[in-house]
């Protein structure tokens, strides 16, 4: 068993008791969702729904190669399980996420009557359970979905870390290569003498000018 540490995100439900093996198990398999989000070039967070012992659905993270907003981990773990079901109901289930559910996927989830959510690293940006918000404290929502944080929070966050380090370096990447391709026009540009271009009224060279010289 391993036990929940504490989340120091402002408005977070308390995380206290601890993770089963079967929780671990969940969420490791969430991790390799994540992996495949990371190969196909997206935000790496990995989704699994399980049923007890029984993994239901797996997701990972596609907007973009769906290019589809709402294609976040839990949303296509959501929908592969209730397709399998037959039912848009999901009770009894958990879902495993490596990162903190968006508002989005809260309420999606929490629509679908999940039983608990175990995520594992928090989301200081768009979190919606503590980090900006908690949806799943609200006691004006007529379902309560249980709620852990915590599980597995540094290999989930270590490779949310990698994957934005090796986009910035792309990105860097790119626009030195671009100041690179940009500068000898520039410096073409300081090196013309203007004096050799006539100025005034007709545009008719002289046949001696040096710009009516064949190419070599």
């Amino acid at each position: 068993m391993t036990d929940v540490p504490h989340h120091p995100a402002p408005g977070l439900l308390p995380l206290t008791g601890s993770f089963s093996p079967d929780d671990e198990a969940g969420m490791r398999l969430a991790l390799d969702q994540a992996l495949n989000a990371q190969l196909a070039g997206e935000v790496p967070v990995g989704a699994v729904l399980m049923r007890g012992q029984q993994v239901l659905a797996t997701g990972y993270n596609r907007p973009i190669t769906t290019h589809d907003p709402t294609a976040h981990a839990e949303i296509v773990a959501l929908r592969h399980a209730a397709q399998l079901l037959q039912n848009y109901r999901l009770p009894e289930c958990t879902l495993y996420v490596t990162l903190e559910p968006c508002a989005m996927c809260a309420m999606a989830m929490m629509h679908a009557r999940i039983g608990r959510v175990v995520f594992a690293t928090p989301d200081p940006k768009t979190g919606a359970a503590g980090s900006v918000l908690n949806l799943f404290a609200l006691a004006q929502l007529n379902h309560h979905t249980a709620l852990q944080g915590g599980l597995m929070a540094e290999p989930a966050a270590a490779l949310l870390r990698q994957f934005f380090a090796e986009r910035r370096a792309q990105h860097k990447a790119r626009r030195d290569a671009l100041r690179s391709l940009a500068a000898p026009a520039a410096d073409l540009t300081s090196t013309l003498d203007a004096s050799a271009i006539p100025a005034g009224e007709s545009t008719e060279l002289p046949a001696d000018h040096p710009a009516l010289e064949p190419p070599r």
